[in-house]
C-alpha cells in the first residue's frame, strides 16, 4: 500500500513544495520539523562538513593536546590559501558538471610566468603578477572556446592543457627550473604578511564587518520577501543565526590575535569566497551558471548564451587558479617546476567536492571550497602532528572524499524521490 500523498485524479504522487515557500513553525518544534523535512528530501547543505570540522577539532586536540592551540591555526588558515583558491574555480566548472583537469598545471605556469617576468626579465612585480593572471585567463578560454565552440569534451581539452601547460611551464622556469621570489617582494609577502603587522584590530575589524554584512544580507532578504508576499525568516531566527555567526568570528578573531593577527592568505581567500558566491548567487551571469549547470537544454531554450556562459566559467576557474599558483610559490620561496604538480589538483576537486558542491552540476557554493579545504588541511596537519605516514593521509583523505561523492549521491537520490531532482 502507498504511503505517498495522492492527486484527487488518481493514485500519482503530488508534487512537493518548494522549500522556499514552506513556513516554519514558530519555536523548537519549527526548526525540528524544518530539520526534519531537510533530511528527508536529502538537503543537508554544509552541516555534515561542519559537523566533520568539530570531530576532527576535538579528536586530534584529545590526541595531541595542542590542536587548537593559536600558532597551529593561523598556519591552517594560511596554508589554505593557495590550495583553497584552485579549489574556487573547481567549483565553478563543476557548477556546470564538468571536470577541469588543467588547472593545477595553470597555477604553476602563471607562477613561473609572473617570477620569470620579475625576477629575470626586470619587469615591475605588480605588472607581472598581471600578465601572469593574463596568460592564465587566456588558457582557461582557450580551453572553453575547444569545449564550447568546437563540440570537445572537457575531459580531454583540458587534460591535453594539462599537458601543454606543463611543458610550458618547463620551458619557461629554463634549464635551472627554479625561480626564488623577489625578497622583499610582493609574491614572497603574500603568505607570511600580517595586516597593520600583527596590529590586533585588524581581526576584530574583520569580525564584525563579517557579522554586520551578514546581519544586513538577511535583513535585506526578509524584507524583499516579504514585499514580494513570500515567507521570511523571523526576526528571532535573524537574530538567532547572527549571534551564532558573532560567537565563531569573535572567538576565530580572539584566537589569531594570540598569534600574529590577521594573515593576508585569509584575508585574500575570504574575499574572493564572498565575491564570487555574490556573483554566482546574485547576478545574473552567476544564475545563468546554475542554470547551464541545471540542464543544456532548458538554458537553451530561455534564451541563455550556453556557449557564452561556458568559456567565461573556465576563464574565471583558470585566473583563480593561478592567484593560487601565485600563493602556493610565496608559501614554498620559488616558482618550481613542480609547483601545480602532485596532489595539488586531487586536494583542490576533492575540497569542492567534501565541502558539499555536486559532481552533477547546478548545485554547489564557493563556500565549499573553504569548508572542503579546511578539512583537508585540518586532517593533514593533525595527522602530521601525530607523525602519521603521508601514505596515511592520502587513504584517509580519499574515504573522506569517497563519502562526500556518497553523500551527495544519495542526497540527489533523495531528492529525486522527494520530487525535486
Amino acid at each position: 500500500m502507498s504511503t505517498g500523498r495522492t492527486t484527487p485524479a488518481g493514485n500519482a504522487p503530488a508534487p512537493a513544495a518548494d522549500p522556499r515557500l514552506l513556513v516554519r513553525r514558530g519555536g523548537a518544534a519549527g526548526y525540528a520539523e524544518d530539520l526534519r523535512r531537510r533530511i528527508r528530501s536529502g538537503d543537508l547543505g554544509s552541516l555534515p562538513v561542519v559537523l566533520g570540522l568539530i570531530l576532527i577539532a576535538v579528536v586530534f586536540q584529545s590526541v595531541t593536546g595542542h590542536f587548537l592551540q593559536a600558532d597551529n591555526l593561523t598556519n591552517i588558515t594560511k596554508w589554505i590559501a593557495g590550495y583553497g583558491l584552485i579549489s574556487v574555480g573547481v567549483v565553478f566548472v563543476l557548477l556546470l558538471g564538468e571536470i577541469d583537469l588543467s588547472l593545477g598545471s595553470v597555477a604553476g605556469a602563471c607562477a613561473a610566468i609572473t617570477s620569470v617576468l620579475a625576477v629575470r626579465q626586470g619587469v615591475d612585480e605588480w605588472l607581472a603578477i598581471l600578465l601572469g593572471l593574463l596568460a592564465a585567463a587566456a588558457m582557461g578560454a582557450l580551453h572553453g572556446f575547444f569545449f564550447a565552440r568546437i563540440g570537445v569534451p572537457a575531459f580531454v581539452v583540458t587534460l591535453a592543457g594539462m599537458l601543454a601547460w606543463s611543458g610550458l611551464q618547463d620551458y619557461v622556469l629554463g634549464r635551472l627550473g627554479t625561480v626564488n621570489n623577489l625578497n622583499e617582494g610582493v609574491v614572497a609577502h603574500l603568505d607570511n604578511h600580517f595586516l597593520g603587522d600583527g596590529d590586533i584590530v585588524f581581526a576584530w575589524l574583520l569580525a564584525v564587518l563579517s557579522v554586520g554584512g551578514f546581519l544586513a544580507a538577511q535583513l535585506l532578504t526578509a524584507r524583499r520577501r516579504t514585499a514580494a508576499g513570500l515567507p521570511a525568516r523571523p526576526a528571532g531566527e535573524i537574530a538567532l543565526r547572527t549571534g551564532a555567526l558573532a560567537v565563531v568570528a569573535l572567538a576565530g578573531a580572539w584566537t589569531l590575535n594570540q598569534d600574529s593577527g590577521l594573515p593576508l592568505p585569509l584575508v585574500v581567500l575570504l574575499g574572493v569566497v564572498v565575491l564570487t558566491d555574490f556573483v554566482l548567487r546574485r547576478t545574473a551571469w552567476g544564475r545563468q551558471v546554475f542554470a547551464v549547470g541545471g540542464g543544456i537544454e532548458a538554458a537553451r531554450r530561455a534564451g541563455i548564451n550556453v556557449a557564452r556562459v561556458r568559456i567565461a566559467v573556465f576563464m574565471a576557474s583558470a585566473t583563480l587558479a593561478g592567484l593560487g599558483g601565485l600563493f602556493i610559490a610565496s608559501q614554498q620561496g620559488s616558482a618550481d617546476k613542480l609547483l601545480g604538480g602532485g596532489n595539488v589538483l586531487m586536494s583542490a576537486i576533492a575540497a569542492a567536492v567534501i565541502g558539499g558542491t555536486s559532481l552533477f552540476g547546478g548545485r554547489g557554493s564557493t563556500w565549499s571550497a573553504l569548508l572542503g579545504m579546511l578539512v583537508i588541511q585540518s586532517i593533514t596537519t593533525g595527522l602530521d602532528m601525530v607523525h602519521a605516514a603521508q601514505a596515511i593521509q592520502y587513504m584517509i583523505t580519499g574515504a573522506v572524499l569517497l563519502a562526500a561523492v556518497v553523500l551527495d549521491s544519495v542526497s540527489r537520490r533523495t531528492q529525486k524521490s522527494a520530487g525535486r531532482g
